[in-house]
């Protein structure tokens, strides 16, 4: 794959990630705790690469639940590039499923990226 494809996959990611992250809590996309780990493991691989931490102790329910999506996933051998493109497409079918008028303007802003 050539630099320009990586830097296209990174700059749609970094959209996901911003659009994600601006999600209003009460709005109408509400994403379900299965769907939040999905992004935070695909998440971890783009940004960090393998895990690089210990597991959480046994009180810290939600920080073990995360740590096992990512572990799992890096046994998986995924790589960065295919972290970006899956929370992009994650997010995609999520904001097309919604119709509403934001979620198509976050589509159309992530494929602009």
């Amino acid at each position: 794959m050539s630099e320009v494809h990586y830097t296209e996959a990174q700059a749609g990611f970094e959209k996901a990630v911003s659009v994600v992250q601006a999600l209003p809590k009460d709005g109408p996309i509400q994403l379900t705790n299965d769907q939040k780990l999905e992004f935070y493991k695909y998440y971890k691989i783009a940004t960090v690469g393998d895990v690089n931490i210990p597991r959480p102790g046994m009180f810290d329910l939600v920080g073990k639940s995360k740590w096992d999506a990512w572990k799992a996933e890096c046994e998986k051998g995924t790589t960065k590039e295919q972290a970006w493109t899956a929370y992009v497409t994650g997010l995609l079918a999520i904001l097309k499923e919604a119709d509403t008028e934001e979620s198509k303007k976050s589509i159309e802003a992530i494929k602009a990226a």
